[in-house]
């Protein structure tokens, strides 16, 4: 039988990585585009590493040959010029698709969505963003949906506020603690009593993965919700925390009065700043989608989840490799 070849765009972030990983893993030979292979392949040797640049078409295309899927998953480098960048990306991966007939995979967010859909997003609800990025997400989705009609079907995966081993742009490991030391102190972004959903990465990989194994089946244009670890009352993460952390872990309020000074000068700043409205009210996409097509969706248990993503971030002792499988039993 001929080993399917799939195609990785940001195979060295946090979502693609974990991707690349459990399809590797599932059998499929794993082609990953890169701008620097040898630093690449030495943290990822599993991965068939190939030169070249996301943002350059004739990379894209060349990368793509034999190819039945692509994940896209790759981003500006340091996010830089994100809103000018992020849709020829997508147009790169889109004509590649269309060209060898590759199913593309995208990582979706909520940001899709705004205040008239809340607080329960469904796949159909409204998509009216009131951010920058949130309008940009919808244009993605929309140019995906109308190359999924063209030739190239869409898999796409929605969910919270990514963690876990290889989330560096992240709100725990940017927001909330501080890399390479053991937790003392913690900053929760939350308002007490206010729910926010959060997705731990090797989670939404398989996720994504069974949907792929099942994309026969599935429509040109396929959409779910993953529910992901949903903190009830803003408490909850903070709490899974202090758990793993052990011993005394102070928290506290997140100073969110600093954002709007430091958003002129740190890109990650400006992003907490547009996106401070999901902290504010509880905003939860359903599964029901998912689950029916599944059977059950994939959740490793919190506390396991959020030891591994301490261990890789250098906060707690132990393996730092450290990606926990999903533990949820496939569909």
């Amino acid at each position: 039988m001929t080993q399917q070849i799939a195609l990785v765009l940001g195979a060295t972030g946090g979502i693609g990585g974990a991707v690349a990983r459990k399809l590797s893993a599932g059998g499929w030979h794993v082609r990953a585009l890169n701008r620097n292979v040898e630093k690449a392949r030495a943290a990822e040797p599993c991965l068939n590493w190939v030169q070249g640049d996301a943002m350059r078409a004739a990379d894209v295309m060349a990368a793509a040959q034999g190819a039945s899927l692509i994940v896209h998953a790759v981003n500006p480098p340091g996010y830089r010029d994100w809103e000018k960048l992020v849709l020829p990306m997508l147009d790169n991966t889109i004509a590649s698709a269309k060209a060898v007939g590759a199913t593309v995979v995208l990582p979706g967010t909520v940001y899709n969505f705004g205040p008239d859909a809340f607080p329960v997003l469904r796949e159909d609800s409204p998509q009216h963003p009131l951010t920058r990025k949130g309008a940009i997400r919808v244009e993605m989705e929309r140019r995906l949906d109308a190359a999924s009609r063209d030739g190239a079907p869409v898999i796409i995966v929605r969910a919270g506020d990514f963690f876990g081993p290889g989330a560096g742009s992240s709100w725990l490991s940017q927001g909330m603690i501080t890399p390479g030391k053991p937790v003392s102190t913690v900053a929760n972004p939350a308002r007490k009593g206010v729910g926010h959903q959060w997705a731990y990465l090797p989670d939404v990989a398989e996720t994504m993965v069974q949907l792929v194994e099942r994309r026969d089946r599935l429509p040109d244009f396929a959409v779910y919700h993953m529910d992901g670890f949903w903190d009830r009352d803003g408490q909850e993460m903070v709490e899974a925390i202090r758990r793993a952390a052990g011993g005394r872990v102070k928290v506290r309020s997140f100073p969110w009065f600093v954002v709007p000074l430091a958003a002129p000068f740190v890109t990650f700043m400006r992003e907490l700043k547009e996106m401070r409205y999901l902290w504010r009210e509880p905003v939860r996409m359903s599964n029901d989608r998912l689950v029916a097509e599944l059977g059950v969706e994939p959740r490793t248990p919190i506390d396991e989840a959020v030891k591994a993503t301490l261990r890789s971030l250098g906060c707690l002792e132990g393996p730092t490799s450290g990606e926990i499988e999903a533990v949820a039993p496939r569909g």
